[in-house]
């Protein structure tokens, strides 16, 4: 849902060219396919189709597929948004090539470490 208003205005801006990729972390009808139509965003332009499995399968099967991206692309800046694996992968992955991020959910805190999206903030953010 958040990456809807980003695209709108990366998509209207010329100095920007901007490339939509979906890990396929959420794939059911209603965690992904919905959001697409209902939010109208875009195709994207790569997938990964990672599908489920346990964290740390999910998160290797993004950084895979993510890094092969970005050492084709060769993008300026990677944009991540929210909490979930995919984000921590391409936020990692991103990192280690040198590409510079921007995290949108940055600020949000639960301060409780037991929960893998607050473990998924903090990492992304550092």
């Amino acid at each position: 849902m958040k990456i809807a208003p980003i695209m709108r205005v990366m998509n209207s801006c010329s100095e920007i060219e901007p490339l939509l990729v979906h890990t396929g972390q959420h794939y059911d009808e209603n965690m992904s396919d919905s959001f697409f139509r209902d939010l109208e965003i875009p195709v994207p332009d790569k997938c990964l189709n990672v599908g489920s499995g346990t964290h740390a399968t999910q998160t290797a099967r993004v950084m895979e597929g993510f890094e092969k991206i970005l050492l084709e692309e060769k993008p300026d800046m990677v944009v991540v948004v929210g909490d979930v694996n995919s984000t921590l992968a391409c936020a990692l992955v991103a990192s280690k090539l040198n590409v510079r991020v921007a995290h949108v959910e940055a600020g949000l805190r639960s301060f409780d470490r037991k929960m893998p999206e607050e473990v998924n903030r903090i990492v992304t953010d550092h």
